[in-house]
């Protein structure tokens, strides 16, 4: 056991040295997430109707927050894939190191991507929204751990599921562009509800990318209330995801 666990922070390890490779990568990223809050914030926080958010700045900045999360954990997704279509993975499940601890280390690897990439975007916060007191720390990195590491499985997952390159960055996209536009990042469950049917509507309210939105925008003061199940729906989503992409990525290992 102690081996397996050893061989998992290797791997764990290995990926988060190579995270530092892709430094342009990790800029325009940083910049486009910063540009979010810049150009949507100032540019509609006197149109949208305070109503519905008082400070569209704040808005932005806490649900920023859990795109940047989501868009660093992806990146494992991209590696792995090329992984695979390059017969790289031969090599890894050569060494002397269970099949599980490889999936584990994998996915350890991207959770800890997200949350270091994440820590600019934390200072961003408290400079622009507020400092959380202790139980709001709580609750911002729990959430913070979960989703990363839901985030990284279900990336992993996608870009194993096939070798043409074409379908893994179509399939990532897909993912990506439909839960982070279907989410509670940009406009508030009250605009969701007008905009959507009903059932979309509350559907949308409960995506992890809205729900850890919601979270930081109460662990750090914009909202004075958060759902009393938020926390549970948010463990639950890890743990199934984690669990259905962990079994897909052993799977697409195989050459299933």
């Amino acid at each position: 056991m102690m081996g397996s666990a050893r061989a998992a922070l290797l791997f764990a390890y290995r990926d988060l040295l190579r995270f530092w490779k892709f430094k342009y990568w990790l800029a325009s990223q940083i910049v486009m997430n910063l540009a979010d809050v810049v150009i949507f914030a100032l540019l509609f926080n006197n149109i949208v109707n305070r109503q519905y958010v008082p400070d569209y700045v704040k808005f932005m900045a806490t649900g920023v927050l859990a795109a940047s999360i989501f868009a660093s954990s992806f990146s494992i997704g991209r590696e792995v894939g090329a992984e695979i279509r390059r017969e790289v993975s031969h090599y890894l499940l050569a060494l002397p190191a269970p099949r599980y601890a490889l999936i584990a280390g994998r996915v350890l690897g991207g959770t800890l991507r997200g949350l270091v990439y994440q820590l600019a975007f934390i200072a961003l916060n408290v400079a622009l929204v507020g400092v959380p007191g202790p139980a709001q720390a709580l609750a911002i990195a729990y959430t913070s751990l979960l989703l990363s590491a839901a985030m990284s499985a279900l990336a992993i997952a996608i870009s194993t599921s096939t070798r043409d390159f074409n379908l893994q960055a179509t399939f990532r996209a897909l993912t990506y562009y439909t839960l982070f536009f279907f989410s509670s990042v940009f406009y508030p469950k009250e605009v969701l509800a007008l905009r959507f049917p009903p059932p979309v509507a509350e559907a949308v309210a409960h995506t992890p990318i809205s729900l850890a939105a919601e979270v930081y925008r109460w662990g750090f003061g914009y909202s004075s209330s958060v759902s009393p199940t938020s926390l549970l729906e948010i463990t639950v989503w890890a743990i199934a995801l984690l669990a259905l992409a962990s079994l897909l990525y052993a799977r697409n290992l195989r050459g299933e």
